[in-house]
């Protein structure tokens, strides 16, 4: 079904201009959303917040429930009394790209040093919230954090490559490991403590503000992560507990080699059988931790493409069936209505669109890929009805700009021309007015977009193994005028923001003091 119409922006916490290196939770991330509801914004999309893997990349989690360290602020860890605030000014805070190397170096010792010191002299009702959250949280919490231990420990070689008696997770071998690490497992539980306790802050906040937290869901999870040291049998692994098959995507017109995400595929029978209780779990984790949900690669649902674990490339794979269906039913049947919206772009058949149509689902329209021939039309505004998140860009696009000065065709550029009309303010600013004015439930509009800036503030280029997730936003980037004119633009297409519904309990969503 519909949302309530608004309009909102896609910024990655990672690439606000937090000190450190990194953008994190911390006052840039208050300032970001008090800049929102200035610009009357009621939508604040992320990506994927898990603690981060290969290539740094936010879809390749080294756990689908834990948060990612790197976004916890240590100035606000600092105003509680945990870290002493000149370590913190201390810390170096180039302005730029984030460098990730440097950022895991400097940060995550001040990080660990933070969390003992809670540990040795949180107040009452700080360590009562502590005590709460890791009982409450114990069913994801402890498995991942002694994988995290035992990652540090093997220095980050393969799980599968561990000592056997931990690769088969041994029953004697972890009681032990538990016993001789307690302190260090403590340590990393209060450090996914920080970021939760951050996160619900700052939520409440925007909540406040009527902002709502848009999150997104990768449909696979990484090799290396928690979830498959633990639950081997539900991924399609073989006695070496080595991935069969791999997830990717096929040979396209922006591809010729496909794409091979390289992550192991689920045993869609063996869920099944088990009501697929793991997805459940994960989808009631993602529901308490944001207000909507973008499913990405919505079509693995359908259909997903399978690539044999030795092949190279994704040329030689084939489709093969997914849950549809019936994963969805049981969702349902276990957590009433989804607040769900469908990533189902590239190449989608009938099949998926069926789909999603029967499951009631919406789904993206992203402007820039509309103006090719005549099947790219579905992306743009004449096309669409309520039941559509519609984008300028998407994380994986270049920036409008980027795209309009070295990526578009000449045919392209006649056809925007022809269809937005001249763009004395820039064609990004022409395509955010369609996308704003259209029908579409929601619209979501990528910062770079708005703040009209060109490819070196893009954020991935799908295929390229090192060199993304890296743009950060400039210091002072977000002006009032900037503000006004978004503010102006939401309130003449009725997409200004709505109330949201009070708390169900406030006090998960009140961070903590010393």
């Amino acid at each position: 079904m519909p949302f309530p119409r608004a309009s909102g922006i896609l910024l990655h916490p990672t690439s606000l201009a937090s000190r450190g290196g990194i953008g994190d939770f911390g006052p840039a991330a208050y300032a970001f959303a008090d800049f929102l509801a200035s610009a009357k914004q009621g939508v604040w999309q992320v990506l994927p917040l898990g603690p981060l893997g290969e290539g740094n990349s936010p879809y390749s989690s080294t756990s689908a429930f834990a948060g990612n360290p790197l976004l916890i602020s240590l100035e606000r860890l600092a105003d509680r009394g945990f870290i002493d605030r000149a370590r913190v000014d201390a810390l170096p805070s180039p302005p730029g790209p984030v460098d990730y190397h440097a950022v895991f170096h400097q940060k995550l010792p001040l990080l660990f040093e933070a969390a003992r010191n809670f540990l040795r002299v949180a107040a009452p009702y700080a360590r009562s919230r502590f005590d709460t959250f890791c009982r409450q949280n114990q069913w994801w919490l402890d498995d991942f954090v002694l994988f995290d231990e035992l990652r540090a420990r093997f220095k980050l070689e393969p799980w599968n490559r561990w000592p056997r008696e931990f690769v088969r997770c041994d029953p004697a071998a972890i009681g032990k490991t538990h016993a001789e690490m307690l302190d260090k497992l403590d340590v990393r539980r209060t450090i996914q403590f920080f970021f939760f306790e951050q996160w619900q802050a700052l939520r409440a906040y925007c909540a406040k503000r009527s902002i709502r937290i848009a999150g997104d869901i990768a449909i696979f999870v990484n090799f290396e992560s928690a979830d498959v040291w633990t639950h081997p049998d539900l991924f399609r692994l073989n006695s070496e507990l080595d991935p069969e098959v791999v997830s990717g995507v096929p040979p396209d017109f922006f591809s010729k080699d496909g794409q091979r995400w390289g992550n192991p595929l689920y045993r869609w029978d063996v869920m099944q059988a088990r009501g697929y209780s793991w997805w459940i779990d994960r989808m009631r984790w993602i529901t308490h931790n944001f207000d909507y949900i973008r499913l990405d690669h919505f079509r693995g649902f359908s259909q997903f493409w399978e690539i044999p674990a030795d092949e190279p490339t994704a040329i030689h794979g084939r489709w093969v069936d997914g849950p549809k269906d019936d994963l969805f039913v049981k969702l349902r049947e276990a957590l009433g209505g989804l607040p769900f919206f469908a990533e189902d772009l590239g190449y989608i058949t009938p099949d998926v669109h069926a789909l999603r149509e029967r499951l009631k689902i919406p789904g993206m329209a992203v402007m820039q890929f509309g103006f090719g021939d005549a099947g790219a039309h579905a992306h743009l505004p004449h096309m669409f009805t309520a039941e559509k998140v519609v984008y300028t860009g998407t994380h994986d696009n270049d920036t409008l700009l980027g795209w309009w000065a070295s990526g578009a065709t000449d045919y392209e550029r006649q056809q925007v021309t022809a269809y937005l009309g001249r763009c004395d303010d820039g064609v990004n600013w022409a395509m955010i007015r369609a996308a704003t004015d259209s029908v579409a439930s929601l619209c979501v509009i990528p910062l770079q977009d708005a703040l009209g800036l060109g490819s070196d503030a893009r954020m991935n280029v799908p295929s390229r193994p090192e060199g993304n997730w890296r743009w950060r936003l400039a210091t002072e980037s977000l002006g009032p005028e900037l503000a006004e004119k978004l503010a102006t633009l939401a309130e003449i297409s009725d997409r200004a923001p709505q109330p949201l519904p009070a708390q169900a309990n406030p006090a998960q969503a009140i961070e903590w003091s010393a």
